[in-house]
Order: C-alpha cells, then sequence, then structure tokens
C-alpha cells in the first residue's frame, strides 16, 4: 500500500479508502458485526489507513462499530465521517448544512465513534438553504475547536465548491481539502465540471460507487436483455457494453473485472483519486485490495475510455470546434501550462 497526501494538505491517507456503509444490517443489506471486523482487519492488514462512514450510515450502526474497532490504535487511522443528512425525520433542525445541525451531528458521531476528534468531516450533500459563509465559518470553529482536523464537501455541484474554496482563502477559514462523488466507468460525468475544478483547486477526489454498484464486475453481463428494463437503469445496455470490454480486458491481464475498474478510476496522472472500496463479504474487500498489484497499459486505458467516453457538453465540446478562431494559425507555436 502507498500512501498519498490528501489534497493541499499533508495528510497521509493510504491509496484506497475502506468505505464502511455495509457495516450492520439495519437497512436489509450489509454484514453482520464479526464479517465487518473481518473486512476492517483485512484491509488494516494491507496498510489500509483511511475509513469513511457517515452519521446515517446504518442508523448509527456503522459509526458504532467502526469506533470499536480503531479504538486500540486511533491515532493510526484517518477517520471521516459525514454530517447533513437527518437524524430525526420529524425535526427540521436535525437535518441540513447549517450550524446548528453541524455541531449536534458531529457531537452525536463522536459520542458514537468513541473519539475525541474527527480527522475528515464531510459536507455530505448540498441542502440549498444554508449560506456558504454560515457552513465555512463553522466548519473552521470546528477545526480551531480540535473536534476536527480536516474538511471535504460531497455530492455538491463544482460552482459551490469553488466560491466555497475562494472564500475561505479570502476569510482564511478552512478550506475543503478534499471531494467526494460517484465516479466510475459508467458515471463519467463529473469530467465535466468537478473533476477538472478540483484539478486546479488542488482538491483529492474521493469516488464512491467505483463499481457502478457491482456493474461492473460482469456479474450482470450472463442477464437476459429482455430483462435490462426491469432492472436498475446502472444496468443499461450502454452500462453492459463497458462491462463487457472490462471483463475482456480483465482475462487478458488474468485479474479480476473488480480490479480493472477500480484501476482505470485510480490511474489518473493529473490529479489525486482515492478510490471507495466497499463489500459485504471478505473475498470481495481482499480481492479489490489486489488491484493495487495490478497496472493497466495505455492501450487498456484507451479501449476503456473510448468504450464509455460521453459528451461534455456545453461549453466544452463547443470549444473544441472552436480553436480555429480563438487561435488561428498560431495553436501548433504556443507551448501550453502543463
Amino acid at each position: 500500500m502507498h500512501y498519498k497526501l490528501f489534497g493541499k494538505t499533508g495528510l497521509r491517507v493510504s491509496e484506497l479508502c475502506l468505505g464502511t456503509m455495509t457495516f450492520g444490517t439495519e437497512w436489509g443489506w450489509g454484514c453482520d458485526y464479526d464479517t465487518s471486523k473481518k473486512i476492517f482487519d483485512a484491509y488494516a492488514n494491507a496498510g489500509g489507513n483511511f475509513l469513511d462512514t457517515a452519521n446515517r450510515y446504518t442508523e448509527g450502526t456503522s459509526e458504532r462499530w467502526l469506533g470499536e474497532f480503531i479504538t486500540s490504535d486511533r491515532d493510526h487511522f484517518v477517520l471521516a465521517t459525514k454530517y447533513t443528512l437527518y437524524d430525526r425525520r420529524n425535526d427540521p433542525n436535525f437535518m441540513g448544512n447549517h450550524r446548528k445541525n453541524m455541531i449536534r451531528s458531529v457531537e452525536a458521531s463522536l459520542k458514537r465513534l468513541n473519539t475525541d476528534y474527527i480527522d475528515l468531516l464531510w459536507v455530505h450533500a448540498w441542502d440549498f438553504t444554508t449560506p456558504i459563509e454560515e457552513i465555512m465559518r463553522g466548519l473552521d470553529d470546528l477545526v480551531r475547536m480540535g473536534k476536527v482536523h480536516y474538511v471535504g464537501i460531497s455530492d455538491t455541484p463544482a460552482w459551490i465548491v469553488a466560491q466555497a474554496n475562494t472564500l475561505a482563502e479570502c476569510k482564511n477559514w478552512t478550506a475543503f481539502a478534499g471531494l467526494q462523488i460517484e465516479y466510475s466507468l459508467i458515471e463519467r460525468t463529473p469530467e465535466r465540471e468537478l473533476l477538472p475544478m478540483a484539478k486546479a483547486l488542488g482538491i483529492a477526489v474521493t469516488p464512491w460507487a467505483p463499481l457502478g454498484a457491482g456493474v461492473l464486475t460482469g456479474k450482470y453481463l450472463q442477464q437476459e436483455s429482455g430483462r435490462l428494463a426491469e432492472n436498475s437503469a446502472k444496468r443499461s445496455v450502454r452500462n453492459l457494453a463497458i462491462a463487457q470490454e472490462v471483463v475482456h480486458i480483465a482475462s487478458e491481464l488474468g485479474c479480476s473485472a473488480a480490479q480493472v475498474a477500480l484501476n482505470w478510476t485510480r490511474q489518473h496522472r493529473s490529479q489525486l483519486v482515492i478510490p471507495i472500496i466497499g463489500a459485504s463479504k471478505v473475498k470481495q474487500i481482499e480481492d479489490n485490495l489486489q488491484c493495487i498489484q495490478v497496472a493497466l497499459l495505455p492501450e487498456h486505458i484507451e479501449r476503456l475510455n473510448t468504450v464509455s467516453t460521453i459528451e461534455l457538453g456545453f461549453p466544452h465540446d463547443f470549444l473544441k470546434r472552436a480553436q480555429d478562431p480563438i487561435y488561428g494559425d498560431m495553436r501548433e507555436q504556443i507551448d501550453f501550462a502543463p
């Protein structure tokens, strides 16, 4: 396992993050205590130190179990949790991004995790009601109190993240060091705005669902095409074609399809991408961890890029067509910054 600097900080995190939404069975799926502990141990024994949970995961069980698992070596692990989602469905101040819920949720998470501090606190999702100033000042207060060390943001439009970090820089407040988004071979739309924004601002990216809800493991390829419509939208004809190419490349490399899909997500040369891997079975986490032993060749990446390509839309596609009026005959004579 190698370790990466998290965004523009000095924090060292492992190149794979363990997602723990499967820790607990309250939602009708996931895994029991013993299996969760074995998954955690497999990840930790492989050198993983970056753990991701949230206040809502399995009604708090994920945080409670994770807190117990790390208690003997708390300072070794980089513990990330989230706030925003409700803890009471019928109470307006037990949900959202505002300061009252932020402080309340963090205090509740600290108790469930049985720890004095959270290494990384994520804003779980944008609520479209709380002013950016209130959020960034509240997060900075938590950092100054020592209850949180770093902050990140998840599932939020790029322009909001950029505005928030610009404000934090101007006010000398703590800025977002990480961005958590859905990103995989079957969900490449973050390449339009979110990934370029993260690169420009030096923000680390931690993709969730890097296996596309299991589609990219190839397990749905044997399903009859006539039944596709009655299943998840993730299992579209396009997505199954992508999964088929992933399986072909896995066969060529002698590895699993999951390892190929994870490595496509990991192997971004120009910015830091740390996939979040999760599992409900020990064999799944063991297989996912082996992706660090596999390297995709440029030809493999090109094949995967081609089969999964998306339209970037306006203004990106327009600007590609407008290179001549923008640069005239000088396009090839201008050295662009790396």
